[in-house]
């Protein structure tokens, strides 16, 4: 008999972890507090595969750049401090993960589970045929406006064959929309892809229908857990309760509300921005991919509109679109790429990314022997879902998982 798995939250990464429990011969219910799926982080995000760069936001230098930053009126970052002592927890680790070595070690373990979830979307795409997400695998250029940022990246370049320092000129040569732009180098990288997640998120609970290996209970919300003797027993919504045989926690920055005593969720939300550009006959969109590292602003080309992505606020559970963050977004977008398309029917949105101190998600067992944790992938949850789902049946299946799990695996409280 099937192995029954329940799985809360459905955004990309509760739903690649459902797609890659059905393809492993498990029977799947998704239960999800908004009325369709992929509604809330995985909407509009940056839209970026960016598998070779998963460096995590905590780095040596990082706590007085962010200084700097803060006293700029066009900072990438903003910091709300707030009477919560989540923050201040979560505050405290990331300074504590700010030093090079962790830093390298981190992105380590990002970088495996990057190249697991690059090969994972390959084969379900080619294995499956899944498509209509827009998916391109259109290469991704890091540009620099600064010489001494571009010398600092030029010389992290550890793979020469993966990974091209480009001058000035050969930016222009490889994106001619670059041409007018005061950049002094960039680093290209072409096996990077793009894709559309909402768009994604759909084809996944398509697939997933269509199997009939998996239900979904959709604006139900989850008010709690019932555990005893070591293993989860039931989950709660609102009155009814629903006996379970696994449980997966993949409710990105809410999952926090649900945790068990003996499971620590270092999770705080990192607020960011898009806007959706329009892209008529006239324009003239980028075609790579475009990371402006200097601003830390990406540029995404998604079928017909650009996808442009920025900021990290942590002003906590604030899900708000705040006029001057999305106005100085335009601003920086249009004079970087002015006839990229139609500014002024641009979409705009913000998302709350579920992000750990240390950049690295949360896979694998939990202290419950039936309790499974997929969290924590902050402004990679894209580029890192197919990947993490693949693990996560992997270890419910009690099969060796494809990587070393090593600062993957949660740690008990």
């Amino acid at each position: 008999m099937a192995q029954r798995v329940c799985i809360i939250g459905g955004g990309v990464i509760g739903l690649a972890s459902a797609y890659a429990l059905v393809r492993a011969g498990m029977d799947v219910s998704v239960i999800e507090a908004r009325e369709s799926v992929g509604r809330e982080t995985s909407f509009a995000n940056g839209g970026q595969l960016s598998y070779r760069y998963v460096a995590p936001l905590a780095d040596k230098g990082v706590p007085l750049q962010a200084i700097g930053w803060m006293l700029r009126g066009d900072s990438p970052l903003k910091l709300r401090p707030r009477l919560d002592p989540a923050q201040w927890r979560w505050m405290a680790a990331f300074l504590g993960a700010c030093r090079a070595s962790v830093n390298q070690r981190n992105a380590g373990h990002l970088l495996r589970l990057a190249a697991l979830s690059q090969d994972t979307l390959r084969q379900w795409r080619e294995e499956d045929g899944l498509d209509g997400f827009d998916w391109k695998r259109n290469g991704k250029l890091v540009t620099f406006r600064r010489h001494g940022t571009f010398a600092r990246a030029r010389d992290k370049v550890l793979d020469r064959l993966q990974q091209q320092v480009l001058s000035a000129a050969d930016c222009s040569r490889l994106e001619p929309t670059l041409g007018a732009v005061d950049f002094v180098g960039g680093i290209y990288t072409p096996n990077e892809e793009v894709a559309d997640c909402h768009g994604f998120c759909q084809q996944l609970a398509a697939r997933l229908e269509a199997s009939g290996r998996c239900t979904f209970l959709l604006g139900r919300k989850v008010t709690g857990i019932r555990h005893a003797n070591g293993s989860v027993q039931a989950i709660e919504m609102a009155g009814e309760v629903m006996p379970v045989e696994h449980l997966v926690l993949a409710a990105g920055v809410r999952s926090p509300e649900l945790a068990l005593p003996g499971v620590t969720l270092p999770l705080y939300p990192l607020k960011g921005y898009s806007l959706s550009v329009p892209i008529g006959t006239r324009h003239q969109a980028p075609a790579v991919s475009i990371t402006d590292y200097d601003r830390k602003v990406v540029y995404a080309r998604i079928g017909e509109q650009l996808r442009v992505a920025a900021m990290v606020d942590i002003v906590g559970f604030d899900t708000g679109l705040e006029p001057k963050r999305l106005a100085l977004i335009k601003r920086q977008a249009c004079e970087t790429f002015p006839l990229a398309g139609d500014y002024a029917q641009a979409t705009e949105w913000a998302g709350m990314r579920p992000a750990t101190p240390s950049g690295v998600p949360l896979i694998g067992a939990s202290v419950y022997r039936n309790l499974w944790l997929n969290l924590g992938h902050g402004a990679l949850g894209f580029t890192l879902a197919c990947g993490s789902g693949q693990l996560l049946a992997e270890l419910i299946g009690q099969h060796t998982p494809s990587i070393d799990m090593q600062g993957l695996a949660p740690r008990a409280a």
